[in-house]
Formats: C-alpha cells, sequence, structure tokens
C-alpha cells in the first residue's frame, strides 16, 4: 500500500468549459465549486481572470460561496514579451483577481516558442523564472502549468528541462507536465515523468488529454513514476476528446492502489456529483462511465447474476455503494432464472410460491423481445409483466377507443387533435384534447380523460421519449419501438411499446408509464393504512 499522497486539481471550470456544446453561467460555475468543495478537491481552476467578464465576476464572487476546503486556483500565462510587469493588463488581472493559487502556463516546446510566440528560447526562459518570481515576491501560491511538455521533451529534451529548472529557480511551488495536444502513450508518460521528478527538485503535477483515449492510464502511469498531483474535469469534461476523468481517476488512485487524497472519504459522494454536474453542463450523463456510469454495475447475462448472489465479487470489480452508484440487473433475453428471482425481489415480488413462473416469465420476454421489446430501459414495463403474472395487477382503466386527427393548414402549421374513450369502473368517460403532435395530442387527452378518476396523475411528467426503428429495409411500415421514462413522487421509470404504427407503439409506452404510477401509489396507499 502507497502512503504517498496525492493532491487533486480540478479544471472543469475552465478546461472542462472548452467542451463543444458547454456554456457555464456564473451561478453555475458557482454551483460545480460547491460541489467540488463537497467532493473535498484540493484545488479549483476558475478560469482566467481578464480574459472574459463571467471569470472576472466568478472571483469576486467565489468568496460569498463560503467553501469549507478547497482552495480556489486562477489561471494565467507569463508575462507578454516586451511588456512591464506592471502594465501587463493580464497579469495585473490575476494578481488582483482574490485568488491565493496561481497556474501560470509556459511554452516548453521549442517548436511552439519559436512559431507561435516568435521570441528566443533564452527570452522564453527569462519570461518563466521573470513571472514567477515576481508572483512569488507577492506572496502566492504559484504552479507552472508546462504546456506541451510531453512533446517539447521527445524533440528537444535538454530545453524543456531547462523550462522546468528556470520555474523551480524561481520558486514555483509545482510543476505541471501537461500532454496538451493529447498523444502521449503511457509508457512515454510514465518514462519522461520519471526524468522529470528525479531531475528537478520541486514537487511534479499532471495534466493529461485525452485524445489517444489513455489521458487516465497516462495519470496512473505518472503517478507510479512519482508525480503528486494530478489535474483533470469531472466527467472528463474538455475540448476535443476531453481531459483526465477525474471521476475514474480519483476510485482508481484510492482503492485500487492505496494512495491517499483529500477525496478519500468522499467517494461514496462521486456519483452524485458526477451527475450533478452532468446536469448542470446540460450534456447526457455518460451510462457506460466507469464506477459512476448508470450501468457502470449492470448484469445482463443470466450465468453472470447467477453468481452475483453467490458473490458479488465474481463480476463486478468495486462494491458500487463504496462509490455512491447502485447494482442494475437488467432484463433481455440473455436473462435466466436467477434474473428474474434477483430482479423480483428488488422489487419486492415474490414468486417462490409457484415454482415454475420465472421459467414462464422467461419465455414471455424472449417472445417479447423477438417482437422487438426491449426491457433494460423500461423497468416500469417489466414490473407490470411481473405483477400480472403473480396476479397483483389489474388494469386501472380499459380503452374503447381512440382517434387522432393531424392537420396541415395553407400557412403550414400543423394542427393535432386526439379523442379518446375509456372506461374506469363502469364508467364511461369520452374527451378530445390538442397538442403539438399526434403524440402529445393523445397524450394530453388521456390525461384529461382519467384526471376526474386519478387526479394524481397530475404530477405525472413525461422527461423522456425516443423512437427507435428496428427493421429498417421495411421502409415506412417498419417496426418502431418507443421507450418514454416519466416522473412522479421524486421517482422515475421507463416503460415500452412496439409496433409498425408509431401512435399504437406510443400508446403502449404512455400507457404502461401511467398504469405503472397508480400501481405505485395503491402500494403506497395500502401500506400506509396497514401501518396506520
Amino acid at each position: 500500500m502507497k502512503s504517498k499522497r496525492i493532491i487533486l486539481y480540478d479544471t472543469t471550470l475552465r478546461d472542462g468549459a472548452q467542451t463543444f456544446g458547454i456554456s457555464f453561467s456564473l451561478q453555475d460555475k458557482i454551483r460545480i465549486a460547491r460541489e467540488l468543495d463537497k467532493l473535498r478537491i484540493d484545488y479549483i481552476e476558475g478560469g482566467w481572470p481578464g480574459s472574459n467578464p463571467k471569470d472576472d465576476v466568478f472571483f469576486s464572487e467565489i468568496g460569498k460561496a463560503e467553501l469549507g476546503f478547497s482552495k480556489i486556483a486562477a489561471f494565467g500565462s507569463t508575462r507578454r514579451p516586451n511588456t512591464s510587469f506592471e502594465d501587463d493588463e493580464l497579469l495585473q488581472r490575476l494578481v488582483s483577481c482574490g485568488a491565493g493559487t496561481l497556474t501560470i502556463v509556459a511554452k516548453t516546446w521549442d517548436f511552439h516558442i519559436e512559431k507561435a510566440l516568435n521570441i528566443s528560447l533564452e527570452q522564453n526562459l527569462e519570461l518563466i523564472y521573470g513571472t514567477i518570481a515576481y508572483l512569488k515576491e507577492k506572496g502566492f501560491e504559484v504552479f507552472l502549468d508546462a504546456e506541451h511538455f510531453y512533446d517539447g521533451y521527445a524533440h528537444n529534451r535538454e530545453y524543456s528541462m531547462r523550462t522546468l529548472e528556470k520555474a523551480a529557480a524561481a520558486g514555483a511551488d509545482m510543476l505541471v507536465l501537461c500532454d496538451t495536444n493529447g498523444g502521449t502513450l503511457p509508457h512515454e508518460a510514465a518514462e519522461i515523468t520519471r526524468v522529470a521528478v528525479e531531475g528537478v527538485r520541486c514537487p511534479i503535477g499532471v495534466h493529461f488529454h485525452n485524445d489517444a483515449g489513455v489521458a487516465v492510464a497516462n495519470s496512473i502511469a505518472a503517478v507510479q513514476s512519482g508525480a503528486v498531483s494530478v489535474q483533470g474535469t469531472i466527467n472528463g469534461y474538455g475540448e476535443r476528446c476531453g481531459n483526465c476523468d477525474l471521476t475514474t481517476i480519483i476510485p482508481s488512485l484510492v482503492m485500487k492502489m492505496g494512495y491517499a487524497c483529500s477525496a478519500k472519504d468522499r467517494l461514496a459522494l462521486i456519483t452524485e456529483v458526477s451527475r450533478y454536474i452532468s446536469e448542470i453542463a446540460n450534456l447526457a450523463h455518460n451510462e457506460r462511465a466507469p464506477y459512476v456510469g448508470d450501468k457502470a454495475f449492470a448484469h445482463k447475462g443470466g450465468i453472470h447474476v447467477s453468481a452475483l448472489k453467490r458473490d458479488t465479487r465474481t463480476y463486478e470489480h468495486v462494491d458500487p455503494e463504496a462509490v455512491g452508484n447502485r447494482r442494475l440487473v437488467l432484463i433481455s433475453e440473455l436473462a435466466g432464472k436467477s434474473t428474474i428471482e434477483v430482479k423480483a425481489r428488488e422489487m419486492g415480488i415474490a414468486l417462490d410460491r409457484t415454482v415454475s413462473l420465472p421459467a414462464q416469465i422467461i419465455e414471455e420476454i424472449k417472445d417479447l423481445e423477438e417482437q422487438g421489446f426491449q426491457f433494460e430501459a423500461a423497468e416500469g414495463s417489466f414490473e407490470l409483466l411481473l405483477r400480472r403474472a403473480t396476479g397483483e395487477y389489474t388494469p386501472f382503466f380499459s380503452l374503447k377507443g381512440f382517434r387522432v386527427m393531424t392537420e396541415k393548414k395553407e400557412d403550414n402549421t400543423i394542427a393535432c387533435e386526439a379523442t379518446i374513450k375509456v372506461e374506469v369502473d363502469g364508467r364511461i368517460e369520452h374527451t378530445a384534447a390538442n397538442g403539438n403532435g399526434p403524440v402529445a395530442a393523445l397524450d394530453n387527452a388521456l390525461r384529461k380523460a382519467l384526471d376526474k378518476f386519478y387526479p394524481e396523475i397530475q404530477e405525472l411528467q413525461l422527461t423522456d421519449y425516443k423512437v427507435r426503428v428496428l427493421n429498417e429495409k421495411e421502409g415506412t411500415g417498419s417496426l418502431v419501438r418507443v421507450l418514454a421514462e416519466q416522473k412522479a413522487m421524486g421517482n422515475h421509470w421507463g416503460t415500452v411499446g412496439v409496433s409498425s404504427n408509431i401512435i399504437e407503439a406510443s400508446w403502449q409506452a404512455l400507457v404502461d408509464g401511467i398504469e405503472f404510477m397508480l400501481f405505485k401509489r395503491k402500494i403506497r396507499k395500502n401500506d400506509t393504512q396497514s401501518h396506520g
């Protein structure tokens, strides 16, 4: 077991904000900083003061957030050539932003220095030394982001090492080796980091991009070679292919390698933080992300589930609860009797009264999946299937008929109207409703018809709706599968429908969602009365 402590440095608010499709507001950035503080990240890089008004306001407002653990770092660059420290506006904005830690980016690849900066290699060294010495004299903690260090080392090892030596001589508190293009591989990361650790008397950190798909692996290799800090982002956000994913590297360092870090005792929060930040970013959460993905501990094959019943270590590398996640047993044509029994137990359904029941359910699932149904993301429909098999569930209403009309008008607007007739306890309700599409009109009409019988239906919200064509070669006559996700009472569930008619498939999924909610409400009501 290792005793070395790894310093965690998050750059979600700067590097992560460069992700295509992400645009954090000021309040978004403050909310994310609070989440990172809850996870006990050592440093939170808030942005680049002076580069845009939003970052300027962030540094003036973040102090009011009263973070309990994390330090706020500001990002900037070395003094511009031929400009004094006092006249360099960006440098002075960095000095006055209020952050106690300043991370300075500097060129370490001779190719970039001569082509991009258009200055001599000696001038670049002077800028590195002078800027860090200037900031240290003012009392700041100063980190150097050695941009393109791994590429620079491969091209001109001697010069890249001189940039580190100059920064260390000026008093830098940490030298961060950056793989800015993201093309370094783990064996290269390990060797180059080892040389830097052994060659410079200053703590070494690393900052890897994921363009070769190995940012986390590179970070692990670098830590094994002596690096004491890892920079990254939550969910691996960042431009191009992203950055080292902190939600993967942190559990790996702590649970797999035995390193200490400030987030060690907060690992149970890491899935929650990951999902929260994906919501703030308005990006779909990666369901297959290691440790924190919704499907990270999902099991589909019957043999796997059978083994899990005996010992979860057979097909799980860590306990999902240790990282705040949960185990999922998925239902599909690969399911075995063990899968059905585990799912039933999760749902509080007793199947052991009828020995043959799981086998019958497996056959029904296989028949339905042959038709195109899929229950992996439709646990609401699956639970209703189980409840019907055990006799616990009967429908809350029956359909007597519906009609959906779509009219395209002369002004190119579309009008949709649905009429529906349902029966509840012998009473018929016949009504109509409009919608911006045929499925929306039908959904609105159904809710309107059921409202007087089940007013709680007003709480139900449709949160997601997906259509998948199953046999494209059939053209417009293809089967379609509709997956609907609905929520109410603080819970959400998925349901499924399949038909060659998209409205019929949607009807199946929508009805299952409503029936599932009403059934759950009935169970809760009965439980309350029995305990009252």
